[in-house]
């Protein structure tokens, strides 16, 4: 049952025929010892309160309610009810234990979809399953992983997925934050609609709204068409915000709002446009410390977070190291047509003590890029080793020089150069650990008239 609690007559009747009509039972209650009264004696499983049920105006009401309810259960939803002029409030209330915020006047759609979300996760049986158990039940066989905290993470997926909650993913660089967010849609009920992934990072705060809403033809001076917005793309479907943390706080205002209403305009446009779509962001940024700080809008971090999923980085998790290095070596096998390629036990052993700061992306690049430059079928210790090494003397001797003092093609030299010398003039280990082909590396060398020993190979 759910319980309303608002003074205005018109709101809770409003609300009754509309939650009726959806099959839900609803009490409502006009004030606080109504509300309290109800809550005691039935069986209460989500409640929508507003912030203001009385002639008081500044919310107080309304927050002492709430910290009441959260005494008595923790886990019953409550949903706020507010107005723009009080989203401070709705904040305070989220911090207080409330699991959303609606806007007045709310729209219906986003209010069903956020009680039908709140009552799913409700309702979900905390049950721990196995990965064979995860890979019967959801389709999460791309991720790669048995350690028990990516157990534990895997099962909230699927949980989550088949709801409409805004979900943030965090972790590292490099940890598979966008597998995530794929799994995400691919167990939810809009899995066959769009998945629309966006680099907030890669987005200047001029282009931010032309990008994400979309323009009309005329609408700034290179606007020669119309452009379809990143939100129109994904309607019906999920939309994967990258890099959030990236954002600046003038885009964070607009993105907030079409988070809130589901609504925006396209550049050039006055026409309001709706939105049917599940949000997922993701960011490897502390964005608590950020709010504190003031660089990122509280109120959007509430909107987005309403489940966060925390991946750990690779090293806290080193027994999922040589499921994951027999996997990469599955693919270059068939990439590569080496059937034979594998790797040394004492080669796992030894990658799986290395601390990752890249972490699972760090771990590819180094098994492709040994694979190359080796060309042996089995990969040892010394292999690795030797590439790791590589990658170490490049972070520490190519540093990009300050702009002006090099050309291009001074820095390319440097580079080609220093790969010579660390490869003892190799140019086949040369040419792969420079991303480059024999071919392409034999013609900067006569370009650059740089000498090497072709017979030393």
């Amino acid at each position: 049952m759910i319980l309303v609690i608002d003074d205005d007559i018109a709101v809770r009747a409003s609300l009754v025929l509309l939650l009726q009509n959806e099959g839900y039972e609803v009490t409502t209650a006009s004030n606080k010892q109504e509300a309290l009264t109800a809550f005691a004696v039935k069986s209460i499983s989500l409640i929508i309160l507003d912030l203001n049920f009385s002639i008081e105006t500044s919310g107080v009401e309304g927050m002492d309610l709430l910290q009441e309810i959260r005494k008595e259960s923790v886990t019953i939803p409550v949903i706020l009810i507010t107005g723009w002029g009080t989203i401070e409030l709705a904040v305070q209330g989220m911090k207080l234990g409330a699991n959303d915020f609606i806007n007045k006047p709310w729209n219906n759609q986003h209010l069903l979809q956020s009680i039908k979300t709140l009552m799913q996760l409700r309702e979900a049986k905390d049950i721990r399953l196995g990965r064979k158990e995860l890979d019967a039940a959801y389709n999460m066989q791309f991720i790669i992983g048995e350690d028990p905290r990516m157990q534990e993470l895997l099962e909230t997926v699927g949980r989550v997925a088949a709801t409409d909650a805004s979900v943030l993913i965090t972790g590292e660089s490099g940890t598979g934050k966008e597998l995530i967010a794929e799994a995400i849609h691919q167990n939810s009920p809009r899995k066959n609609k769009p998945f629309v992934k966006v680099n907030l990072g890669g987005i200047s705060t001029s282009l931010f709204e032309s990008e994400m809403f979309g323009h009309v033809r005329g609408s700034f001076t290179d606007a020669r068409t119309d452009r379809t917005g990143r939100f129109e793309m994904a309607n019906r479907g999920t939309i994967f915000l990258d890099e959030i943390g990236e954002l600046d706080t003038g885009s964070q205002v607009k993105l907030l709002r079409v988070l809130q209403d589901r609504t925006y305009e396209v550049l050039g446009s006055s026409r309001t446009k709706t939105v049917d779509i599940r949000v997922v962001c993701a960011t490897n940024r502390n964005l608590e410390e950020m709010v504190s700080k003031g660089s990122f809008r509280e109120d959007l971090f509430y909107r987005i977070n309403l489940i966060s999923l925390h991946l750990p980085a690779l090293r806290e998790r080193p027994g999922d190291i040589p499921l994951l290095a027999n996997c990469f070596l599955g693919n270059l096998r068939e990439i590569y047509s080496l059937p034979n390629l594998t790797i040394s036990k004492d080669a796992i052993k030894w990658l799986q003590q290395l601390p990752y700061p890249g972490n699972i992306r760090q771990l590819k690049n180094l098994i492709e890029r040994t694979v190359l430059v080796s060309g042996k079928e089995e990969l040892n210790t010394a292999d690795f080793s030797a590439q790791l090494a590589f990658s170490t003397y490049k972070k520490e001797n190519m540093k990009l020089p300050e702009v002006g003092t090099m050309t291009l093609d001074e820095i390319e030299v440097s580079m080609i150069r220093k790969a010579l010398d660390f490869h003892k003039n190799k140019i086949s280990k040369a040419a792969a650990s420079l991303g480059l082909t024999r071919s392409s590396l034999y013609r900067r060398l006569d370009k650059y008239n740089i000498p090497y020993d072709e017979s030393s190979d």
